[in-house]
């Protein structure tokens, strides 16, 4: 018998289990559900690149998810890499066709997932999230602002894949960076990954079907509000860093139907960012994130 302590062995920490993928599976696979397929893995490089390429092959439909209990090359947004311990967090991606709906619409759909994602956790684990523009997933630890989740998305095939990386309950000396959290690290009522993983991918189905419904229109289906409402990037000081190396400061006033950050600069313009990575510089939270 292998022994507990092994190093590969999946119950080597027993504060984080498995995932049971037939459980997962029965839970959140209905004949008249969004998931469609669910398959979860020891470990791989990125479920997001794994994902991409079943769906270029033609090999996946609408409603896939592959989730990971390990990623060994995780992407962030602006290719940074993401790492966490085995079993640490939640670490999944999705597929989805939206359709009809028009193509310069989709890019709502990973701020979507961010909405989703926050409110799904805020249910389940009982922390209050909030959302960094324009997909980290923001929490409190000890008063400060921090980083314990990513969104990803990217077209492939005939839709998008989104991926999601959560750390769940990382220790503070297993942080990546120090503006790295985890919902263990702000207090959450509960750290069961499936229970986790079960709200968000439930939630994930309620807005994309109200998006849907709606035409991908962002304020009918009132994703629009929810993403601002939620939104702790809005009504602060930041400095957007944009592809090409410039750089724009100024105050978040707004986030616009095409859901970009809408920034009031000092010379009194309203400027749209749709890429970049935004700085906080001052607000009501304070610090810099």
């Amino acid at each position: 018998m292998t022994p507990p302590d092994a190093p590969h062995n999946r119950w080597s920490d027993l504060d984080r289990p498995p995932l049971n993928g037939t459980a997962l599976r029965r839970g959140l696979l209905r004949p008249d559900a969004l998931w469609t397929s669910l398959e979860v893995v020891d470990s791989t490089g990125s479920t997001n690149t794994d994902l991409a390429g079943q769906a270029r092959d033609g090999a996946v439909g609408e409603g896939t998810v592959l989730v990971a209990e390990e990623q060994t090359a995780g992407r962030g947004r602006l290719e940074r890499t993401w790492t966490a311990p085995p079993r640490s967090g939640l670490f999944f991606s999705v597929y989805l066709e939206p359709g009809d709906i028009p193509v310069e619409r989709w890019g709502w759909v990973p701020l979507l997932a961010g909405v989703a994602a926050a409110t799904g956790l805020a249910k389940s684990a009982g922390v209050d999230m909030s959302l960094k523009w324009p997909n980290d997933l923001l929490v409190a630890v000890e008063g400060a602002e921090r980083k314990t989740g990513g969104i990803l998305g990217e077209f492939a095939g005939n839709g998008i894949v989104v991926g999601l990386g959560i750390n769940v309950s990382l220790r503070a000396d297993e942080l990546p960076a120090p503006t790295a959290g985890s919902l263990a690290l702000a207090g959450a009522v509960s750290t069961d990954r499936e229970t986790l993983l079960r709200a968000v991918l439930r939630s994930l189905e309620d807005w994309y079907g109200r998006w849907k419904a709606a035409d991908g229109d962002a304020a009918a289906s009132g994703l629009q509000a929810a993403y601002a409402a939620g939104c702790a990037t809005l009504d602060r000081t930041v400095r957007a860093e944009l592809p090409g190396g410039t750089s724009l400061v100024g105050e978040a006033v707004a986030i616009d139907g095409d859901g970009r950050l809408v920034l009031s600069t000092e010379d009194g313009l309203q400027q749209p960012v749709s890429a970049g990575d935004i700085v906080h510089l001052r607000g009501a939270a304070g610090g810099l994130t």
